[in-house]
């Protein structure tokens, strides 16, 4: 009986939009709280129900009760609840943490409402508005940018919160701010000029530094390298305020605690490598290829000793081979295409990497001996040419580029370096770390164990050779063989030739092909002696078509790069080469054929290795335990191909007759295709244009006989001409005398008809003019006798009616007074308005007294005293109009009157008999109103 009595329960929606709705209307602080209080609960659940209804309630009540702190915690908990519902609730959806960023973000006023609560030392205030704001910034991180950049110190209470205390909040606000600045450049300068830098690295030292500070220093960061990445203003602003010597100090107390006696524990280090690499992605933020600020910023970080400290983390063994890695490639940018820097980097000495593998130790205590130096580029060397576990790869190929950093554009350089490996090579020493050695000496086995340690040599050859004729001549001088002896001499072109062809016959790994086909690629390009001496041995040619005959069709890159090697040589022989050009193009197009050639080269372009080698990392692959990493190509040497590709497809078409001109130490060499075809052509365009000369010339004679006859027929006709000419001239004048005189005549006799007709034209005017004032003249004065006629009339009106006002009741002398009143201003009106019309006769008259003077203008006087007396005959009709309306009014009077009367009657008033008498008298101005009437009509 009772749960049939009981209320129906209501839905969770229905709920909602209960509490909803009291949300919007209640007026009262704790009514909003109940009801927030009551929305929270349905948060976690029914995010998109409570959203939808509450949303802009829950903004509105925050602006409204931010003061309330109770009241703020749970509006703030409610909209964090809507941003990460359940995940197993039925209304969980990314497009709600979206639609709530919307709606915070498309009005300017709801960002600075979360931003104003963090004035609020409150933990709570504080805490969930960072997390709100990071909440909408991951949703709409752009509108959220602009919403922070335009709130009124909205930046500033952002970055003043990294001064809390309280760690929670602080890592709240940085991970805020990381969220805000990785893209925007203009709320990256207002970042860093609010001191951010030095909260930055006041945040690092409280927290440990980067040996023993935790997340908040890879936080921290992480904030630094957004304010600096690509970013200039910030860049030189950081370089000016000297923060580039508390990072040298940041490092150098790495090293220093890492070389301590009791080192760094195992459990930190961890995080310690995360830190410094953290550090060391910093600073290659400052040393972009290119940038407008690197020169300045690799100066300082020289100044300041960064470099060396960088140089010293590279060549510790405690450090993790990933922060080596950076550290190398750090370097490598801190003196790329900088001469001064790359000079000063190579008098630079280290420790060898085998002293920090192990440390002299007595009694069980490491011993802090001074520690043997090497030169840094002798130690690079030894670490990318010596064979190592494929753990170090990532090591070896950022040291290699910290070699090729030091070379980059630095001609001396190049040349010195070259020349000490050659000197290495051509000694009895064997050298482990010389690149010639290397390429041309080095025994198979230990290519089949470490294949990319030839390959780094030959990386390291290519970039030696890349487009330096010197490096190029200077290498070619470097021979094997004794000639004296009777030994057969092979050049060092032939000798790597020899490697590479039965490197591919043998099956060695790819890597080790790709990296001499590198290196000769970049040799005989533009070279012409250097395909000579490649084509010294005859068999090399045959050799290379082979192996892309052979091809299985698996292997792309070999047999592509030996295609790309065959364009090369082609397009830059001659025809005094060992194999002239006609047979290379032979051999090219007949035994290879052209379609094979342009699909090898086509297919190695089109492979994913090289066509998309700038977005594939170039490291070793931690998935792939005990593989070779996926690295086979140069950076260079891409860009090499990409540029040169389609002008190695087109060399077979090239006809073998034309050379290629190649300019080397202001000598062309080769015959110009280009200069060649503009010579034909100019010689054909010299013959259509002499032909063309030969036929104007005979078209011009033919014309000059032509034009001679008609000159001569011209000049007979002319004189004919000039004869009848005459005659006809003498015949025309004496017409022209007879006709001069009968138009004289004419007009004589014209000119006394009209001066008659004008004459009598004039006398009709002065006729119709005396007849036109006697008519105005006659209508004037019946005007004028008409209104004294008027006037005499009005006048006996005007006494009537002030005859009959006198005989008004003494109770009604007031309104009768101002009904006189309004009658005599009625009447001075009416008097000027005659007074007017008077005047206006009066110029009549003198306007026709000056007719007879004007007699051009008679019509339109005539017209204007005609207007004039209609304006008198309206004046009359308007005075004839006031006179009856005053008429009426005088009725309404007397009406009015007689009512009076009757109501003093029948209240028992006496009225007397002059009052009654009045009746009579009314009468009689009755009688006089109707005789007034008739006698107007």
């Amino acid at each position: 009986m009772l749960e049939a009595q009981a209320p129906a329960k209501q839905t969770a929606t229905e709920t909602i939009n209960t509490l909803s709705s009291r949300l919007q209307s209640a007026t009262l602080l704790e009514d909003r709280r109940a009801a927030i209080l009551g929305l929270r609960s349905f948060a976690k659940v029914y995010p998109a129900s409570v959203a939808s209804g509450a949303l802009r309630g829950l903004i509105s009540s925050l602006g409204k009760d931010a003061e309330d702190l109770d009241t703020a915690k749970v509006i703030l908990e409610t909209l964090l609840m809507l941003f990460n519902p359940d995940e197993s609730s039925p209304e969980a959806s990314d497009d709600i943490a979206l639609w709530l960023a919307d709606e915070f973000t498309q009005r300017q006023d709801n960002i600075p409402v979360l931003l104003d609560l963090l004035d609020n030392r409150d933990f709570y205030s504080r805490l969930y508005s960072l997390q709100l704001i990071s909440a909408i910034s991951t949703a709409r991180p752009d509108r959220t940018q602009e919403c922070v950049y335009t709130a009124p110190l909205g930046v500033s209470r952002l970055v003043a919160v990294l001064d809390d205390q309280r760690e929670a909040v602080r890592s709240e606000g940085l991970l805020v701010l990381i969220a805000l600045t990785p893209s925007s450049p203009d709320l990256q300068k207002l970042v860093a000029f609010e001191n951010a830098f030095d909260h930055i690295f006041r945040i690092i030292d409280a927290d440990g530094s980067l040996t023993h500070g935790g997340i908040n220093v890879q936080h921290c960061l992480s904030f630094l390298a957004n304010l600096l990445r690509l970013n200039v203003s910030n860049q030189s602003y950081f370089r000016e305020t000297g923060w580039v010597a508390k990072l040298s100090k940041l490092l150098g107390d790495v090293l220093r605690e890492q070389d301590s006696p009791d080192g760094v524990a195992e459990w930190v280090q961890p995080q310690r490598d995360r830190n410094v690499w953290g550090l060391l992605a910093v600073l290659r933020l400052f040393l972009g290829k290119g940038g407008l600020g690197t020169q300045a910023n690799q100066l300082s970080f020289w100044q300041n000793g960064v470099l060396v400290q960088v140089l010293d983390i590279a060549f510790h063994r405690s450090f993790d081979n990933a922060i080596r890695a950076e550290a190398f490639l750090t370097c490598a940018d801190s003196i790329r295409g900088n001469s001064a820097l790359q000079e000063e980097f190579a008098q630079q000495s280290v420790v060898p990497i085998q002293v920090h593998h192990s440390i002299p130790q007595i009694n069980g205590h490491p011993q802090n001996e001074p520690a043997h130096k090497v030169n840094v580029i002798q130690s690079l060397l030894e670490l990318v040419l010596a064979t190592s576990s494929n753990d170090e790869f990532d090591v070896r190929l950022a040291a290699c580029e910290c070699i090729k950093a030091y070379l980059y554009s630095h001609a001396p350089i190049r040349l010195h370096f070259l020349r000490r490996a050659i000197e290495g090579h051509l000694s009895d020493d064997y050298e482990i770390d010389n690149v010639l050695t290397i390429l041309i000496d080095d025994p198979e086995s230990t290519r089949a164990g470490d294949p990319y340690r030839p390959w780094m040599a030959s990386v390291l050859l290519f970039h030696l050779l890349y487009e330096d004729h010197d490096a190029k001549e200077i290498a070619r001088s470097v021979t094997e063989g004794d000639a004296g002896s009777g030994e057969e001499v092979v050049t060092c072109i032939q000798a790597l030739s020899a490697n590479l062809i039965s490197g591919v016959q043998r099956g060695d790994n790819e890597r080790v092909s790709l990296g001499y086909l590198m290196v000769l690629s970049a040799w005989l390009f533009e070279d012409p002696d250097a395909v000579n001496d490649f084509l010294g041995e005859g068999s090399n040619v045959q050799s290379l078509v082979q192996l892309i005959i052979q091809d299985n069709h698996h292997n792309v890159l070999v047999p592509g790069l030996c295609a790309f090697l065959l364009g090369i040589i082609y397009e830059f022989s001659t025809k005094d080469s060992p194999v002239p050009r006609a047979t290379l193009h032979q051999i090219l197009t007949l035994r290879l054929g052209r379609e094979q050639y342009t699909d090898h080269i086509t297919k190695l372009r089109e492979h994913t290795l090289m066509r998309d080698f700038e977005v594939l990392p170039q490291r070793l692959d931690s998935s792939k335990l005990g593989g070779l990493p996926d690295v086979y190509f140069d950076t260079t040497f891409v860009g090499f191909l990409k540029d040169n590709f389609s002008r190695v497809v087109r060399a077979v078409h090239r006809d073998p007759g034309i050379e290629i001109p190649i300019i080397a130490k202001g000598i062309q060499r080769g015959v110009s295709r280009e200069l060649v075809d503009s010579l034909r052509v100019q010689v054909e365009d010299r013959m259509q244009a002499l032909q063309k000369a030969e036929s104007e010339v005979l078209n011009l004679e033919q014309k000059l006989g032509q034009e001679q006859a008609d000159h001569r027929k011209a000049k007979e006709f002319a004189a004919l001409e000039l004869g009848r000419i005459k005659s006809v001239n003498g015949a025309l004048q004496r017409n022209h005398e007879e006709e001069m005189l009968k138009a004289n005549e004419e007009n004589r006799h014209t000119q006394l008809k009209m001066q008659r007709a004008h004459e009598q034209s004039i006398k009709s005017l002065s006729e119709e003019m005396r007849r036109t004032k006697d008519d105005s003249e006659a209508a004037s004065a019946k005007i004028r006798l008409r209104h004294d006629a008027e006037m005499e009339d009005l006048k006996k009106r005007m006494q009537n009616l002030e005859n009959e006002l006198r005989k008004s009741n003494k109770d009604h002398m007031q309104d009768l007074q101002t009904a006189h009143e309004e009658y005599s201003l009625k009447l001075s009106t009416l008097e000027s308005q005659l007074e007017r019309a008077e005047d206006k006769a009066n110029d009549a008259e003198a306007r026709a007294r000056g007719w007879e003077a004007k007699m051009e203008e008679a019509g339109s006087k005539a017209k204007e005293a005609v207007e004039a007396l209609n304006a008198k005959e309206g004046a009359r009709i308007l005075v004839q109009t006031e006179l009856d309306d005053l008429l009426m009014v005088l009725a309404d009077v007397e009406e009015k009157r007689a009512i009076d009367k009757k109501r003093l009657k029948a209240l028992g008033e006496q009225v007397s008999d002059a009052e009654d008498g009045s009746d009579g008298d009314d009468d009689g101005v009755d009688g006089d109103e109707a005789k007034e009437t008739e006698i107007a009509d």
